[in-house]
C-alpha cells in the first residue's frame, strides 16, 4: 500500500491472513504469509489523532516496563557491584575500561541504527516489497559488520595509548588493568551493532517487547558474571562483571533479537552484490547522527576525566549517582521518545506538519510534569537514596555523601534530558540531523572550560554541576531553533504553561519529602532501614502533597 505522500507507513497489528490466502501462486508473497503466521502485520496508514495518540501510549507502556526493568537491574548491578568491591581505584578501572567500548556503542549502535534504518525499511513495506527490504537489510548490515570487527581490531590496539591520555593519574598498574579489560570488553560491541539492526527490524514489523529483553539480560549477564567469578576464584574482581557484560550483550543484544527479526521473517540474501544504493541513502542519514552519538557520549567521557581529577573513586560514586539519575530518564524520556518517533516519522511523511507539531507538544508536555516530579523526588532524597542503593560492605557513608552531593546536582538535568530526547526526534523526522549535531558539538566545546572551572572549585560537585548545565544550554538551543521556526512560535506556551503549573507541585512536594526524610533519619539510627523508611514515607509525602496541592488549584482556578 504505497503512502500518498511518498513517506513510509508504521506497521501496526491487523488481522491475521487466512490459508487461502498463502501457499503455492496465492495473492500474496510467502514473506508476508511468514509474517502473518506470527500475528504480526502489515503497514496500516496512520489514523486520527485519537488512534495515534492510543498507539504510542500502548508502545509508551511496554517500553517504559522494559526501561523500568532494565534501570532497575541497572541499579541492582551497580548495588552488587558497590557491595563487593567499593568505590576505590579499582573500582576505577573497571569504570575507564568502558571509555572506548562506550565510544563506540554510542557512535554505532546508540539508537542510531534504528533510528536511520527503520525508514528505510518500512518504505518497503509500505510498498508491498518486502523482500527488498531484507535486500536492503543485508546490503547494510555486511559493510557495518566489517566496519565495526575492523574498529574492535583497532581499539584493542591503539587501547594502551587511549587509557593512558584519558587517564594520566593512573598508576602504571591502573593503566595495565584498565587496558587488559578493555581489550575483553570490547568484542561485545560487534553483538550490539548487529544486534541494533535486528531491533531495527522489530521496531518497523511494530513489534516493541523483545528489544525491551536486551538490556534486562545484559545487566543479569553482569551480575551474574560478578557473582560467579567470586563464587569460583574465592573474590571478587572486576574481570567477572567484564566477563559478564560480554556474554549479557552475546545473548541479549545479538543471540536474541535475531530470533525476534528471524521469527518476524527476516533472512539475508548473501548473494547480493555489495553495491548497492541504498547503503548511500543510508550514509546520508546515518552519518551526522555518528557525530552526533559522539558528541553524546563525551557527557560521560567528560564524567570519568573529571571524575579521576578529583581523587580516587570519584570516578566511580560519579557513575553511582548518573546512573541513578537516568533510571527516570530512561522510563519517562526515553520511552516517550521510542514511542513518539515512529508516528512523528508518519505524520511528517504525510505531509501533516501541524498534527505532527502537536504530537511533538503533547510528548513535551508528558515528559517535563512527570520529570520535574522525579527531579524534585530524587533532589529531596539523594542521601537515604544512596544510602538505600549502594550503602554496604565496601561502600562506605563517605561514599554514600560524595555521591549524593553528586546526585542532587545531576537530578536537575532530568526535565532537561526529558525534553532532549523528544526535541532531537523531532528534528531527524524532518531529516534536519545536523541541527543537533551542530548544537551538540558547540555545547560540548563550551564545557570544557566549564568543567575544569567548576571540577577545581567544587571537586566531584562541580562535574555533576558542569553536566547539567552543559546539557541544558544544549537542550534550551535545540527547544528555540525548533519553536522560532514558523508555525511553532505560538507553540511555546502549549508546553511551558502545563510546566510551569508543575512547578510548584514539584517544589512543595519535595520539600515536604526532605522534612519527613529528614526527621526520620535524625529520629533513627543511621542505617539502611532508617534510610528505606525515609524513602517510603518521603515518597508518599512527595505524592500527596503534590496530588492535594494539584487538585487545589485545579478548583481554584478552573473556570465557572
Amino acid at each position: 500500500m504505497p503512502d500518498g505522500a511518498g513517506g513510509f507507513r508504521w506497521p501496526n497489528h491487523s488481522p491475521r491472513l487466512a490459508p487461502a490466502d498463502c501457499g503455492p501462486g496465492a495473492k500474496f508473497p510467502q514473506t508476508t504469509c511468514a509474517t502473518a503466521a506470527s500475528g504480526y502485520l502489515a503497514p496500516v496508514t496512520s489514523g486520527s489523532s485519537s488512534t495515534i495518540n492510543r498507539r504510542m501510549g500502548i508502545a509508551a507502556v511496554i517500553v517504559a516496563g522494559g526501561v523500568l526493568l532494565s534501570r532497575v537491574l541497572g541499579v541492582l548491578r551497580d548495588i552488587v557491584f558497590a557491595g563487593m568491591l567499593g568505590a576505590t581505584g579499582v573500582t576505577d578501572e573497571y569504570v575507564a575500561a568502558f571509555t572506548i567500548p562506550d565510544f563506540m556503542n554510542y557512535l554505532l549502535a546508540g539508537g542510531f541504527l534504528a533510528i536511520t534504518f527503520i525508514p528505510i525499511f518500512s518504505r518497503y513495506l509500505a510498498d508491498d516489497d518486502e523482500e527488498g527490504g531484507w535486500e536492503a537489510l543485508t546490503a547494510v548490515i555486511r559493510p557495518l559488520a566489517v566496519g565495526i570487527v575492523l574498529l574492535v581490531i583497532i581499539g584493542w590496539a591503539l587501547a594502551p595509548t587511549v587509557i593512558n591520555a584519558l587517564f594520566p593519574d593512573f598508576t602504571a598498574e591502573q593503566a595495565a588493568a584498565t587496558v587488559r579489560l578493555t581489550r575483553i570488553v570490547l568484542p561485545a560491541q560487534v553483538f550490539f551493532v548487529l544486534g541494533a539492526l535486528f531491533t531495527a527490524v522489530q521496531y518497523a514489523k511494530g513489534q516493541f517487547f523483545i528489544p525491551t529483553l536486551a538490556p534486562i539480560i545484559y545487566n543479569l549477564g553482569i551480575i551474574g558474571g560478578g557473582i560467579l567469578y567470586a563464587l569460583f576464584t574465592g573474590e571478587p574482581d572486576p574481570e567477572g562483571f567484564i566477563w559478564g557484560a560480554v556474554i549479557g550483550a552475546f545473548i541479549g543484544n545479538f543471540a536474541l533479537q535475531w530470533w525476534g527479526a528471524r521469527r518476524l521473517g527476516m533472512h539475508l540474501i548473501w548473494r547480493l552484490p555489495w553495491r548497492n544504493p541504498v547503503i548511500l541513502e543510508y550514509v546520508k542519514i546515518a552519518f551526522p547522527l555518528m557525530i552526533g552519538q559522539s558528541v553524546v557520549v563525551l557527557d560521560e567521557t567528560f564524567m570519568r576525566m573529571f571524575g579521576n581529577m578529583s581523587g580516587e573513586g570519584v570516578q566511580t560514586q560519579l557513575q553511582y549517582a548518573r546512573r541513578t539519575m537516568l533510571v527516570p530518564v530512561g522510563v519517562i524520556a526515553q520511552a516517550a521518545g521510542v514511542a513518539a518517533y515512529p508516528f512523528l516519522a508518519r505524520q511528517f511523511a504525510e505531509g501533516k506538519l501541524v498534527q505532527m507539531a502537536n504530537t511533538v507538544d503533547r510528548a513535551l508536555r508528558w515528559v517535563l510534569a512527570l520529570s520535574l516530579a522525579a527531579a524534585a523526588l530524587l533532589v529531596a532524597l539523594s542521601i537515604p537514596t544512596v544510602r538505600v542503593l549502594f550503602e554496604r560492605f565496601e561502600f562506605n557513608p563517605a561514599d554514600t555523601e560524595a555521591t549524593a552531593s553528586a546526585l542532587f546536582f545531576y537530578a536537575f538535568a532530568i526535565p532537561v534530558w526529558g525534553a532532549l530526547m523528544v526535541i532531537t526526534r523531532a528534528f531527524y523526522t524532518r531529516r534536519q540531523m545536523w541541527t543537533p549535531v551542530i548544537v551538540g558539538t558547540a555545547a560540548a566545546l563550551l564545557a570544557v572550560p566549564l568543567y575544569f572551572a567548576l571540577q577545581r572549585e567544587f571537586a566531584i560537585e562541580g562535574v555533576a554541576l558542569a553536566s547539567t548545565l552543559a546539557l541544558g544550554a544544549y537542550t534550551l538551543t535545540l527547544a528555540i531553533l525548533w519553536y522560532r521556526e514558523p508555525n511553532h512560535s505560538h507553540r511555546w506556551r502549549r508546553v511551558l504553561d502545563p510546566a510551569a503549573r508543575a512547578v510548584p507541585l514539584a517544589v512543595f512536594g519535595g520539600g515536604a519529602a526532605y522534612l519527613v526524610a529528614a526527621g526520620i533519619q535524625s529520629a533513627l539510627p543511621t542505617g539502611f532501614f532508617s534510610a528505606l523508611l525515609a524513602v517510603l514515607l518521603g515518597t508518599a509525602t512527595f505524592a500527596a502533597v503534590a496530588l492535594g496541592l494539584g487538585s487545589l488549584l485545579s478548583r481554584r482556578f478552573a473556570p465557572t
